[in-house]
């Protein structure tokens, strides 16, 4: 089984871990092979992000208790990729 490729996930976390800690800790899973971190909002005591994390085969439920052990919640799984190959989505006329 080829398993997950790509994630992209909606994060809210609180200010402490900082972001490079966050992306530092997901990267050390096993099969992530690269992690993206972007701040799209914050507020006095939380933190909105956009978290894109490459691999091959990746364990999402270990992903998820990484990312609750650091105090944060996955608010929504944006993308998903699986299989053999990076499928790109493509654009249609509804976008």
């Amino acid at each position: 089984m080829a398993g997950i490729k790509r994630l992209v996930l909606d994060v809210l976390k609180p200010h402490e871990p900082d972001n490079v800690y966050f992306a530092l800790k997901l990267s050390e899973l096993p099969n992530v092979e690269g992690v993206n971190v972007s701040l799209a909002e914050i507020d006095q005591n939380t933190e909105t992000l956009k978290v894109t994390i490459v691999g091959n085969n990746m364990n999402f439920n270990a992903i998820k208790e990484v990312i609750e052990d650091l105090g944060a919640a996955i608010h929504s799984v944006d993308e998903i990729v699986a299989g053999k190959v990076l499928v790109e989505a493509v654009k249609t006329e509804q976008d």
